[in-house]
């Protein structure tokens, strides 16, 4: 055809343009959960369990800290809060590391250099010693618990990883019921083969380097694409080895906590602190001091244990649910009916003027408030992008461990002083009434590609 005299050139067809490079999360998505994911989930599982036993391992053998280095209530409150306290500045010392470092480093080290302050803890000829020991074995040990859930999460396949992290919670009442059956045989010997036992935990740190791999979304970010493509392919996605992914704020520097208080990131960010702080002081309030408020009510020594070890069975039941519901109705709707539910039971069991009463309040409280702890821990990790997760996981980390720390004294004061029980429960519920609603602005992650 020939137009203004000249020959008009064929159509040819646009050349081909070069496919957008994948993020880490778009092959998270399409990946399958395989044995390797069952593996490094049972590793971090145990160093969870290891967190668990550290913060109220002691709590069951606190008569025999508080006979041998005669303390009262107040005092041994600051002895048994002393790691939880350390862990405050610890998470937040480790957060930065834990986006410049890489998850796996400060696994192991966290769990190493706690292994070896435990230990002297545990040692300890005099009471303040012991504190400080417990202290800084704290600090240490403040790595893996700011760690633990994210760095779990960034292995997971995108739609299991509400399922795997609120199992991967199951490890706390694992924890607990191995501190009472440890408790209950060794601590008839010593308090101190108690603490010693659980410094030699810190050990596990070998099994994190040898089954558990890098985040690849943390070597992506880093510029480190094969290894990441390589850690996805032995996690079962099939990736070309070249691979280069896409990453959201590349430019943006890793662990930097200034950046946590810009927007859009401070609006998840600051409800997150207080949802963090106030959910903890609700739930750790009532657990650290349970033993001897239900002691307070006429139970005795063994039977408050057994009390406190069947509410922990009763909770695995707890997360199983809280896994199943969220994955088909997302993170908040079940938190916040989980939350809701616990707060009843909270006020039942200050209320209750029966032993029947009493139990079902607990075992209500107990139920909901660890399952709703199981979706906090997968939410919370998720709501941050990667270069920040680490750093800003810490921080709520950090808010959860304060209100540990505080709780636990003031409680025990308050019962020094003669603060009715009731009182007592209905000051810890308040808490997760405002856990409640500091939750509101926090957006659904579930089904969604970590960025």
């Amino acid at each position: 055809m020939m137009i203004g005299g000249a020959m008009a050139a064929p159509h040819e067809p646009a050349p081909p343009t070069a496919a957008a490079a994948p993020t880490v999360g778009d092959v998270c998505t399409g990946m399958g959960l395989t044995r390797r994911h069952w593996l490094a989930g049972s590793v971090l599982f145990f160093a969870f369990v290891v967190e668990a036993w550290e913060q109220v391992g002691l709590v069951y053998v606190s008569n025999g800290i508080a006979g041998e280095f005669g303390v009262d209530n107040t005092k041994l409150g600051w002895a048994l809060s002393a790691v939880a306290f350390g862990m405050v500045p610890g998470a937040l010392l480790w957060g930065g590391l834990i986006d410049r470092l890489g998850r796996r480093r400060v696994t192991v080290a966290s769990l190493l250099i706690y292994a070896v302050l435990a230990l002297a803890a545990g040692l300890s000829p005099a009471f303040w010693p012991f504190v400080v020991l417990r202290f800084l074995s704290g600090v240490a040990f403040g790595g893996v618990y700011a760690v633990t859930f994210p760095y779990f999460l960034e292995l997971l396949p995108t739609a299991r990883r509400g399922q795997g992290a609120v199992a991967l919670s199951i490890g706390f009442p694992v924890g607990t019921l191995l501190c009472i059956g440890v408790s209950q045989s060794l601590g008839t010997i010593s308090w101190r083969a108690v603490a010693v036992v659980a410094a030699l935990a810190g050990l596990w740190a070998f099994a994190v380097l040898r089954w558990v791999p890098e985040s690849p979304y943390w070597l992506a970010r880093r510029g480190r694409h094969a290894e990441a493509a390589a850690v996805l392919r032995g996690l079962g996605a099939e990736i070309p080895a070249d691979t280069t992914f896409s990453v959201e704020d590349a430019d943006r520097k890793a662990g930097a906590v200034r950046n946590l208080f810009r927007s859009p990131v401070r609006r998840r960010f600051l409800p997150m602190l207080l949802t963090s702080f106030t959910f903890s002081w609700g739930y750790w309030g009532l657990q650290t001091w349970l033993p001897v408020l239900l002691q307070n009510r006429g139970l005795s020594v063994s039977g408050a244990l057994w009390f406190v070890a069947v509410t922990q069975v009763v909770s695995v039941p707890g997360y199983l649910l809280a896994a199943w519901l969220t994955r088909r109705h997302g993170r908040k709707r079940i938190f916040l009916l989980f939350a809701l539910a616990s707060a009843i039971g909270g006020v039942l069991f200050g209320l209750a003027t029966g032993s029947t009463q009493l139990y079902a309040g607990n075992l209500i409280l107990a139920f909901f408030s660890l399952g709703a702890w199981g979706i906090w821990n997968t939410w919370s990790a998720e709501v941050l992008p990667t270069g920040l997760r680490g750093v800003g996981y810490s921080w709520s980390t950090s808010a959860i461990l304060l209100a540990n720390t505080v709780s636990v004294p003031v409680i025990g004061a308050m019962m020094d002083h003669g603060v009715a029980s009731s009182l007592t429960v209905a000051s810890i519920v308040a808490f997760l009434v405002v856990a409640l609603l500091a939750v509101l602005p926090l957006p659904e992650t579930e089904g969604r590609a970590l960025t």
